[in-house]
């Protein structure tokens, strides 16, 4: 497992693909918080804190990690090389494991950069450090746990899909459901009491209280029940291919 681990690492490092992406992600993020007239600009909202890059983040994430695990399964399928694995002493759900943990590394590293706006809000509060740390520990700890669901997310759509850009689209779909679209309909209250249930089946509410600052033993948990759920269906649909 740790050799296909260092592989994928090889495959995004290797032909700059996760340093555009890094780069991208951290250019997109730098322009909304403070050069575009939004509502997540930070001098447009004149107080020292990064809740506005925490709303915008997860949206960045939902286009972000499909294109990292779009090739993780779906390319060794079409390459032919799904096989070859098949056949080394390894087994199928260390291959998927290995895969997941090589997309969430890489998606953590996408948020290293943002040490540098933390940084800055830090500097230009008034007085300086006014800013709520216990919030934004806890929503840099609840960006972590959401990109290691989103990997796991991609690392399905990536086994159920032909191709690298059906694993794509059908990743961008499924990380956008349940973040936002179960919490939008749930929304609605078409449901009576039962839309509060619904909500609580998204990744919404679970990140929710994470960027508040609350570290949540059952939101975690949650987010621990969907990985392990995905990445054992990852396993199901790829055994169906050997």
């Amino acid at each position: 497992m740790t050799a296909i681990f260092k592989k994928e690492l090889w495959t995004y490092f290797g032909n700059w693909s996760a340093w555009v992406i890094i780069a991208a992600f951290s250019l997109i993020g730098t322009l909304f918080l403070f050069f575009f007239e939004n509502d997540s600009n930070i001098f447009d909202i004149g107080t020292a804190t990064l809740q506005s890059y925490f709303v915008l983040v997860p949206w960045l994430l939902m286009f972000v990690i499909p294109a990292l695990s779009m090739k993780s399964l779906a390319e060794e399928r079409q390459g032919g090389t799904l096989q070859w694995l098949f056949s080394q002493p390894v087994h199928i759900s260390e291959i998927v494991t290995a895969k997941f943990l090589a997309v969430w590394f890489v998606g953590i590293l996408c948020l290293l950069p943002s040490l540098v706006y933390l940084y800055t809000v830090y500097v230009l509060g008034v007085p300086q450090g006014n800013l709520d740390m216990g919030a934004t520990m806890g929503s840099y700890f609840g960006l972590i746990i959401l990109v290691a669901a989103f990997s796991a997310v991609g690392i399905l759509a990536s086994a159920l899909s032909q191709n690298q850009i059906m694993a794509y689209l059908l990743g961008v779909f499924m990380c956008f459901i349940l973040y936002f679209g179960i919490e939008q309909l749930a929304s609605y209250k078409l449901l009576g009491g039962a839309d509060y249930i619904l909500s609580q089946v998204g990744f919404y509410q679970h990140f929710l209280g994470f960027t508040r600052g609350l570290i949540d033993l059952r939101d975690i948990c949650y987010f621990l029940l969907v990985i392990a759920i995905c990445l054992f269906l990852s396993k199901v649909f790829v055994e169906k291919n050997k």
